[in-house]
């Protein structure tokens, strides 16, 4: 058998050799319903719906009612009506990564959205919907990730394989912060996942923030405010699909998704179409559950594999931290980075509370000199803090508490430690020696660690 025999056969096998398909008996708004699918189907399924020759527009199934299935669609229903053909998709839903991806932007769907040309396929389907590694067969956290970003590595030391939620109001920085991260981190693949995100500031942050030198070794997964819920929910599937092919690769990845908050919202349009009750601020049970899932995704893989270090942003609405989303994403992750926007507006940038912000790998992943540091900033921060109002209505007067002396003497030089530069990157080390001037203290700086 010649080469080109081969190929051609090699082409031909995937195709199948019938096809199941119902038909469109309902449209409500984004949900339709089909018929005479016979026992083809289950939740989450593919279907695609062809209105005309040359035209498919893809769905997946959410429910079933009354021996109809419902499905929402992801694209424009246009040109769809009743008895339209629904082809059933016989696999299950899977993307194919390649290490060729890196430096490439993509859709919801895996194609490529960047200009760049077609993507190249791997070997290795991962499913969308893939299950975390089991508990016991898991690896414990890794050692500490240099994010370059200095009060991050300081304060909020967050080791491989580690899961921590940033939380922030709109407009306070978090963007800007995950994309200091993916530029300056030390790990082998970053993969970005913008789900919901405003059309417009994707370009900004793709040439801006990540810049060239951090898209090179990241993959960007878009899914914009305009596009349908499905498509929204997908990107995270994506983001996390993708990272979970470089984890087992043995790479050390980081994952970074702009918002956790924003597929919650698109969990909660899907199930209250499917006709699923609305509990605490309008969303279904459903959500919940899906966002352990996603979440328990990242982290360390089983042994031989690398791990997938987790950065997810939680779009508080209207600053309340302990709306539904915020309060479920903190019981499932390791930590959280709180963003305020007083602080902000101060013109302090990263915008974080060190003093409301916490990681579940600390003191353990520090040295002991490096926990003295870290202890002291904490200590010297809230005392100039809890003693803030006296001290700007000059009620305070110097020498009546040695430790309140000390604090407003330092302060000012911890508020500039922790104000860094988006275009600025600091490694852990070179955090520790400087928050050590800060206090006035000896530090032995180790780079080997």
């Amino acid at each position: 058998m010649d080469r080109l025999t081969q190929k051609a056969l090699a082409s031909i096998t995937p195709i199948n050799d019938h096809e199941v398909y119902g038909r469109v008996t309902k449209i409500l708004g984004l949900l339709v319903e089909i018929a005479g699918f016979g026992q083809n189907l289950t939740i989450g399924a593919r279907v695609n719906l062809r209105p005309h020759e040359g035209r498919i527009v893809p769905c997946e199934v959410i429910g079933f009612q009354n021996e109809r299935a419902l499905l929402m669609p992801f694209g424009e229903l246009e040109g769809v009506g009743l008895g339209c053909p629904a082809i059933i998709q016989e696999t299950e839903p899977s993307i194919c990564p390649d290490e060729r991806w890196l430096g490439r932007v993509i859709n919801a769907l895996g194609e490529p959205i960047d200009g760049k040309g077609p993507l190249v396929q791997g070997g290795t389907p991962i499913p969308l919907r893939n299950k975390p590694p089991p508990p016991h067969a898991r690896q414990r956290i890794g050692e500490k990730l240099d994010l370059g970003v200095r009060v991050i590595n300081s304060f909020l030391s967050t080791c491989q394989g580690q899961r921590m939620g940033i939380f922030a109001g709109s407009g306070v920085g978090k963007s800007v912060v995950m994309s200091m991260m993916a530029r300056y981190t030390e790990a082998d693949v970053s993969v970005i996942g913008l789900v919901g995100e405003r059309g417009r500031e994707v370009q900004e942050f793709l040439e801006d923030d990540l810049g060239e030198l951090g898209l090179k070794r990241s993959v960007v997964i878009v899914a914009t405010g305009d596009e349908p819920a499905l498509m929204r929910r997908q990107a995270a599937y994506t983001t996390m699909a993708t990272a979970e092919y470089f984890r087992q690769q043995g790479n050390k990845v980081l994952c970074l998704m702009d918002s956790v908050t924003r597929f919650a919202m698109a969990q909660r349009e899907i199930g209250l179409s499917a006709g699923e009750p609305p509990t605490s601020k309008g969303y279904p049970p459903t959500t919940f559950g899906e966002l352990a899932r996603l979440l328990e995704r990242a982290g360390p893989g089983q042994q031989g594999e690398g791990s997938i270090t987790g950065l997810f942003s939680v779009l508080v609405e209207g600053d309340d931290h302990n709306e539904p989303i915020s309060d479920a994403v903190r019981g499932i992750i390791d930590g959280h980075i709180v963003m305020d926007r007083k602080i902000a507006e101060r013109g302090r940038y990263p915008a974080i509370d060190v003093l409301r912000s916490v990681s579940r790998s600390m003191p353990k992943c520090l040295t002991p000199e490096q926990n003295i540091l870290v202890t002291k900033a904490k200590k010297l921060v809230s005392r100039y803090e809890d003693m803030e109002e006296l001290i700007r209505l000059g009620a305070y007067r110097k020498g009546s508490d040695g430790e309140v002396d000390e604090a407003i003497m330092r302060y000012p030089l911890l508020e500039e430690f922790l104000r860094q530069d988006k275009e600025e990157c600091t490694s852990i080390e070179e955090g520790f020696e400087m928050l050590a001037k800060c206090l006035g203290l000896p530090y032995v700086r180790n780079d080997n660690v």
